[in-house]
């Protein structure tokens, strides 16, 4: 996976198109990623005991890559990863500015 947690993302596509928001997490298994405060859905709870209360909560749910894409942190704009050997090192590059990401 070219992304990696603490990137900063732009949602390309579903309900949250064009919002903004850094990985915290990355399901490598099923290529998704979670956005806090993204991709968000209900919940019904039932009531359980008298600590645990019922009602309806918000929870967040993962985004498929596909639906992302990451932005550059010099030219700002929402961009394809790329890869470039430097010595021994393998360093990622932004497709439209070739700036290192």
């Amino acid at each position: 996976m070219k992304l990696k947690k603490g990137d900063e993302v732009i949602v390309t596509a579903g309900k949250d198109i064009g919002k903004r928001g850094k990985i915290e997490r990355l399901f490598a298994d099923g290529q998704k990623v979670f956005l806090p405060g993204l991709n968000t859905f209900k919940r019904h709870l039932k009531k359980r005991s008298e600590k645990d209360k019922g009602g309806i909560i918000d929870f967040s749910r993962p985004l498929p890559v596909s639906n992302i894409a990451l932005i550059c942190p010099k030219c700002h704009k929402p961009t394809r990863v790329g890869y470039k050997l430097d010595g021994d090192k393998k360093i990622r590059i932004c497709r439209k500015c070739e700036g290192k990401i």
